[in-house]
């Protein structure tokens, strides 16, 4: 299970889908990636389809989280019933925000999550008693911090038990930061690698993006256990105008 491989400390390789393809999500999956991200934030999927790409991931024992477009209760229960394996929220600011991402995706004690079992998540029939502890123990709750003033609020945060994993948005705060889209920008590390630090130092598993081959090394020696490789509509450019370089030669 992807969430017990956090909690052991290893490290883990999946990527961003941001193409509406369970067939895109297959293939990857059948690449042995740890798990997918199915991204509702900037990607155009719905949650119909969002529902075909976890079961695409599944079917090669990937597991698959959902990027939610917004911290919204409608948008994670969504999530969680279509049958992901975690929610990933974005832009995450404030303790209060937190408390809300933990509300909407735990069952009562620990949250308010709505409940439906004929639905995917649920089997599509009557819930056993052992389903609630079930679900709050196989949910993985993500909270990506990708502005300043996150940053800087960062360990008030994270400092909830519920808190599975930590994603840094290098993108977004290197335009916070005044260095738009320039992720390997020496500020921009910096920040990020303070950030990993803490992290750590909290006993959370840190994420973030890589690009290269060299990247993955030097997340690994930062302590990122949790590392995203590009994005599925960029390992396709990206492969294809490589060969096409080497064909126009």
């Amino acid at each position: 299970m992807l969430k017990k491989a956090l909690k052991d400390g290893s490290f883990v390789l999946g990527t961003w889908c941001d193409l509406p393809s369970p067939a895109v999500v297959n293939v990857l999956a059948k690449a042995k990636l740890d798990f997918v991200i199915i991204d509702m934030e900037h990607g155009p999927m719905d949650y119909t389809l969002a529902q075909d790409m976890v079961m695409a991931a599944e079917c090669e024992a990937t597991e698959a989280l959902v990027r939610v477009p917004r911290l919204d209760e409608s948008d994670i229960l969504r999530a969680l019933d279509v049958g992901a394996s975690g929610v990933i929220v974005p832009h995450i600011e404030t303790i209060e925000d937190r408390n809300r991402v933990v509300s909407y995706s735990k069952f009562p004690p620990l949250g308010k999550r709505g409940f439906n079992p004929y639905v995917r998540c649920g089997g599509y029939s009557k819930a056993t008693p052992e389903y609630f502890d079930y679900q709050n123990n196989r949910v993985i709750l993500g909270l990506i911090l990708e502005g300043v003033s996150a940053l800087k609020n960062l360990e008030s945060i994270i400092d909830s038990p519920e808190v599975d994993l930590v994603y840094i948005g290098a993108y977004d705060l290197s335009v916070a930061l005044g260095f738009s889209g320039d992720v390997n920008h020496p500020e921009v590390l910096k920040e990020l690698e303070k950030a990993v630090k803490k992290i750590i130092k909290a006993k959370k598993c840190a994420g973030c993006m890589v690009h290269s081959a060299s990247d993955l090394k030097k997340f690994k020696d930062m302590g990122v256990q949790f590392m995203t490789y590009k994005v599925d509509s960029a390992i396709i450019y990206d492969a294809i105008s490589q060969i096409r370089g080497e064909f126009d030669k």
